[in-house]
């Protein structure tokens, strides 16, 4: 708290009285420090960290963002892979690095986590078009550098919103194409007014009907920003925000759909079961079964710069969120509402109807960031602590029911409670530069959770009373040699992470879900050359009680994990680029995994004699952790035109723990065109055209998928669902800037 107070007066006092008239041989070190890339400095690598990662910059985000969430963005970059639930990457949208699942993957924006404090997870669908505001996404492989929010299992993925201009500028861009899908892009800045202020803002519209049956979407986003900057100092408030109204496609398509047993009937890429119902005889489907959510967020940065060689920044943050999603739910019983059953018109007992149902989330989240940072030529230094609380409350109305007269009241609240969660954090990192192509790093972090659940759950049982308290310890620590062209580093890390919201609520009856940890090392090599550049990563992840995917969802769609006592992931990541003429390029990147369940046992569950059937299987591959996934991109840029080719590889993905092929997903490889020309007529600055068609070759292909196995009549069945993606299909796009 002292140091905060300090940090607070500082920047009321004189900027002289910090000693500011700087050395002449340290003005370009100061300078390379940017106010605004300080606010981002304890989550990013730098150059000479011992670390994987990938850095997108605003301009190639701009060259593929045609309305597509994140997800879709950075999957080109080394062990990632996206999905989408309506087939376009549009709504509801995630991806999976090194095979680890999106809610270990810590994401954050100018150093504010985005992870949900309760499922971990990051749901895109609340986030749209924001790719339109960020300045750069740095993408970490491994446990990286992260130091705020929920720990990296698998990957940090860290985003810097976009650096105020310093020039006023208008931008109107249109997008349309395939599926009904149209989005609008207004932007524009002030320039710097007053030799000290600047303001930017962005509107996004998109809507789409989506690939899948009744998976449309409908979204908005904003994005403001008003900065104040002095010789020395940087004040800068920003909010950004959503509403999204978007159909439900969570549950996949079911695999009798996409191969028929019946060699007549034909198979259905885009059927969705979501909200279906029988009514006559006949199967309908409920109209309104959607998804609705509102979110803002609302960043208050201040930084300071001391001298050449000091930094010093405090971000206060707070984002509020509500929404529900509505469903139809056929054949659901009383006492699943705690309701009670009922006498019908001829004695019997009914203990069913058919129901509409609202699940609400209403939550806040808010928290203080702290960092200081100091460099010279040899030694970097940063220490930092965060401060973060969640409420979140969980509620769920009964709005309709068939047999009207048993709901107690209009609106029926059927459950409530509330989880509540702090998660304080403190961390050093050093970047010794011992010799002259030799540099060493350590990074230390204290990391405290206190996580509380509490009040009447949407189960049958009656109520919920979780109390958990964790503290971890998480040390970093590598070697970094650059030498001209070269590059090559070690390190070893450690990372633990508390299980989440649902691995307590959706857990077993004998499940007893603990912390994972996480030792991960990793080894890499770089050549660059002005005209050539290839590097290799290789990295072995051991795990203790790692949660890894079951194979089932919960009920909105979301997958469930167990921990299994050993399990690893090792591989090899390996990247290339040339310059094969000065208007030609290729860039590609290969990752080859092996990712290995130790001695593991599946338990399925009896429906004939109640209970489980365990089968001790042995070692086994993780479930939705291809071993192969492969990028390439060719890049032609002549004078105002341009095109690229791009190209993925993903190799089998099994959608439970078992290898078993019939429960897997089928290797795919997709291509993507997108061409494009800049017209710079004399009344404005420019008009860019662009065309992209998406899956070029129209290949048939699914991304991920979930089953649940069980024993009916002595045989083994299984429930399970599809992720398909849209065949081959456009957008093009035009832009006015002035």
């Amino acid at each position: 708290m002292k140091s905060v107070l300090l940090f607070m007066a500082a920047l009321l006092l004189p900027a002289a009285a910090y000693g500011d008239e700087w050395p002449a041989d340290s003005v370009k070190i100061a300078k390379d420090v940017s106010l605004d890339e300080v606010v981002v400095t304890a989550v990013k690598a730098a150059k000479g960290t011992p670390v994987a990662y990938s850095d997108l910059s605003k301009d190639e985000l701009a060259r593929r963002n045609d309305g597509q969430g994140i997800p879709y963005l950075i999957s080109q970059t080394p062990s990632v892979i996206m999905t989408s639930d309506a087939g376009t990457g549009i709504g509801y949208s995630g991806f999976r690095i090194r095979g680890t699942d999106a809610n270990r993957i810590n994401i954050t924006v100018n150093g504010v986590p985005v992870n949900d404090s309760e499922s971990h997870g990051v749901f895109w669908v609340n986030m749209p078009d924001f790719a339109s505001s960020v300045e750069t996404i740095q993408v970490q492989r491994g446990v990286g550098t992260s130091t705020n929010g929920a720990a990296a299992f698998g990957a940090t993925v860290a985003m810097q919103t976009e650096n105020a201009s310093m020039k006023p500028y208008s931008q109107y861009a249109l997008s349309a194409g395939s599926f009904g899908t149209v989005k609008h892009l207004f932007k524009g800045g002030t320039g710097l007014l007053y030799n000290h202020l600047v303001f930017d803002a962005r509107y996004s519209n998109i809507r789409s009907d989506g690939f899948i049956d009744r998976a449309s979407a409908a979204m908005s986003s904003y994005f403001l920003s008003a900065a104040w900057y002095g010789e020395n100092t940087l004040l800068k408030f920003q909010t950004f925000g959503s509403a999204e109204n978007t159909s439900q496609a969570w549950t996949g398509v079911p695999s009798a759909m996409l191969k028929p047993s019946d060699p007549a009937v034909k198979p259905n890429r885009t059927f969705n079961p979501c909200g279906a119902y029988e009514e006559n005889g006949e199967t309908r489907f409920y109209n309104n079964q959607t998804d609705n959510y509102r979110q803002e967020h609302y960043h208050l940065m201040a930084t300071r710069r001391f001298g050449a060689f000091r930094t010093m920044n405090l971000t206060l943050h707070y984002t509020p969120g509500s929404g529900y999603y509505e469903d139809y739910k056929a054949g659901a019983k009383f006492s699943s509402y705690k309701l009670p059953n009922y006498t019908g018109p001829e004695g019997e007992e009914v203990k069913k109807t058919d129901l509409v149902r609202r699940k609400w989330l209403d939550n806040d989240f808010y928290g203080a960031i702290y960092s200081a940072s100091y460099r010279s030529e040899e030694l970097q230094l940063t220490a930092g602590a965060a401060v973060n609380r969640y409420v979140g409350r969980h509620f769920g109305r009964v709005i309709w029911a068939k047999s009207a007269s048993a709901l107690p009241a209009p609106d029926y609240e059927y459950y409530r409670n509330k989880g509540e969660k702090l998660d304080y954090s403190a961390y050093l990192k050093a970047n010794w530069l011992f010799l002259p192509c030799l540099n060493g790093y350590a990074d230390l972090q204290y990391r405290g959770i206190d996580y509380k659940i509490n009040g009447s759950d949407d189960k049958a049982g009656d109520n919920v009373h979780i109390s958990k308290k964790w503290a971890f310890f998480n040390p970093k620590a590598g070697l970094n040699y650059q030498a001209k062209e070269h590059n090559a580093f070690v390190s070893f890390s450690v990372a633990n992470r508390e299980p989440n919201r649902d691995n307590f609520t959706e857990a077993g009856r004998d499940e007893h879900p603990t912390h994972e940890t996480l030792y991960d090392y990793e080894a890499g090599y770089g050549f660059r050359h002005k005209s050539f550049h290839a590097g290799a990563n290789l990295y072995y992840m051991d795990y203790n009680n790692q949660l890894i995917l079951t194979g089932k969802i919960s009920e909105i769609g979301e997958a469930l994990t167990s921990n299994i006592k050993d399990s690893y992931r090792m591989g090899l990541e390996i990247n290339a680029g040339i310059t094969v003429a000065q208007w030609l390029g290729w860039n590609g990147n290969i990752s080859l995994s092996r990712n290995k369940i130790k001695n593991f046992t599946e338990y399925v569950d009896d429906w004939d004699n109640g209970g489980q059937i365990n089968t001790c299987i042995g070692t086994t591959d993780i479930a939705c952790s291809p071993g192969v996934i492969a990028n390439s991109a060719v890049s032609i840029h002549y004078k105002d035109f341009s095109a690229s080719l791009h190209s993925q590889y993903v190799g089998r993905q099994y959608m439970d723990n078992t290898s078993a092929k019939d429960r897997s997903i089928d290797p795919y490889f997709v291509n993507s065109l997108r061409v494009g020309y800049i017209f710079k007529p004399a009344f404005m600055e420019e008009i860019a055209l662009d065309v992209t068609l998406n899956n070029l070759f129209n290949e048939a292909y699914e991304t991920n998928g979930w089953v649940y196995s069980y024993i009916e009549g002595g045989q083994r069945r299984k429930d399970d669902g599809y992720f398909t993606q849209a065949g081959i299909h456009a957008m093009t796009r035009i832009t006015l800037r002035f």
